[in-house]
């Protein structure tokens, strides 16, 4: 199940080790897609592309910066000469800040805005047409269990309201694409088991686990493999969901 043999995936912020973007590459290379590294950290990119490839997947890496129009307009265009399409996008690229509303300044929630939401906008817009062209395509948006229950894990407001607003956008775009063959969806996960994680002091660690009913963060695969889900073809009539991935902490 889950098969994307020759299905053209990008990973957007999947070349950074600090976050879950690298085993979502590499969980979908596995699955048997051609793997687009796209990240900002042309060093980062490197290390996911030769680990994909050292496994016996397929891998590209393309140098992005998510928040500018012509690179993502560039990006997209190296993709299509690669491979000639583009049927995956998992827009993962994401940036926190732990601050209060009365110490965040207008620069600091552009900053988070310009990359969480705007430059999901500007990358999901530039797959769009050849999406449509071939009639198919898998959106998937990683949003936040902050979104959901306001805060309480990393980041303060504004990441909590970008990664809500990321939620909006993509049922609105799910509504607009339904026909085109594409879907639209979001993965809402919780506290999650990286090197963000590990970077918080004890006492601050154990707080969040206090409030997690499992009693653990999740695991980068648990989260990857869900996303694996939703590009695949069983994942057809699945369209503008989220699936909450966080070990309980917060129940629709």
């Amino acid at each position: 199940m889950f098969e994307l043999n020759n299905r053209v995936a990008i990973v957007t912020g999947s070349g950074s080790k600090r976050g879950i973007g690298r085993t979502i590459a590499l969980t979908l290379a596995k699955q048997g897609a051609k793997l687009v590294i796209a990240d900002i950290n042309q060093e980062g990119i490197q290390e996911t592309v030769d680990a994909i490839r050292a496994e016996g997947g397929e891998a590209i890496g393309v140098e992005l910066n998510v928040t500018t129009l012509e690179s993502n307009q560039a990006m997209v265009e190296k993709v299509l000469q690669a491979y000639g399409r583009i049927d995956i996008l998992v827009n993962n690229a994401g940036i926190s800040q732990k601050a209060t509303v009365a110490e965040m300044t207008l620069e600091d929630v552009t900053r988070v805005f310009n990359v969480n939401m705007f430059g999901l906008f500007l990358c999901t817009q530039a797959v769009l047409e050849p999406m449509k062209k071939q009639n198919y395509g898998r959106i998937i948006s990683l949003s936040s269990v902050s979104a959901k229950r306001g805060g309480g894990v990393f980041g303060g407001a504004h990441y909590s309201a970008s990664k809500a607003a990321v939620l909006g956008f993509s049922k609105n775009l799910a509504r607009e694409v339904a026909t085109d063959g594409i879907t639209v969806n979001c993965i809402a996960p919780g506290l999650v088991n990286t090197d963000i994680w590990k970077s918080l002091d004890q006492p601050t660690a154990d707080g969040v686990i206090a409030g997690i009913p499992m009693g653990r963060p999740g695991e980068t695969e648990e989260i990857a493999s869900a996303i694996a889900f939703l590009a695949s073809s069983e994942a057809s009539y699945i369209t503008g969901e989220e699936i909450d991935i966080n070990g309980g902490s917060h129940m629709d």
